[in-house]
């Protein structure tokens, strides 16, 4: 994949009380390239239990190539493109939640965990626009992953 068509890609999840940090840092991992950093937000919540906010934000063009060629792997590639009207705001952005606990295990699948926020370029910075970069986009990922089955 020659072109980006993302300014950035935000990578985000919670790691619970009841969650080992450094699993779930593992889990997020699975879609950065090795040298990206994580930042790490430590807050309280409603009951007084600690809650951990790992991010990332990738910004350069081989980060997010890394990022996509890790959703390439994803078995619904097709769902999430019939969903992009519903998936991309009016900012622009792409949203998708992939599966933490299918993430730690290398595998990459929609589910709760993981959001990941894309910013789609789009000349003019239209819905519209970004959905039709994004379809694009995700169309080349599906291909590449369906020419790689034997």
């Amino acid at each position: 994949m020659a072109k980006v068509p993302f300014h950035y890609v935000d990578l985000r999840t919670f790691a619970y009380a009841t969650e080992d940090e450094k699993r779930v840092a593992d889990a997020l991992r699975t879609f950065l390239p090795e040298d990206a950093e994580l930042d790490r937000v430590e807050n309280v919540g409603h009951h007084g239990d600690r809650i951990v906010v790992l991010s990332a934000r990738i910004e350069n063009a081989d980060g997010m190539r890394h990022v996509l060629d890790r959703l390439s792997g994803l078995d619904e590639v097709d769902r999430v493109i019939d969903e992009l009207d519903q998936r991309v705001d009016d900012n622009c952005a792409l949203f998708l939640r992939v599966d933490k606990q299918a993430a730690f295990r290398g595998e990459v699948r929609l589910g709760p965990g993981i959001t990941v926020r894309a910013k789609v370029e789009a000349y003019p910075a239209k819905k519209e626009a970004a959905v039709e970069n994004a379809r694009e986009t995700l169309g080349r990922l599906a291909d590449d992953g369906d020419g790689e089955d034997p």
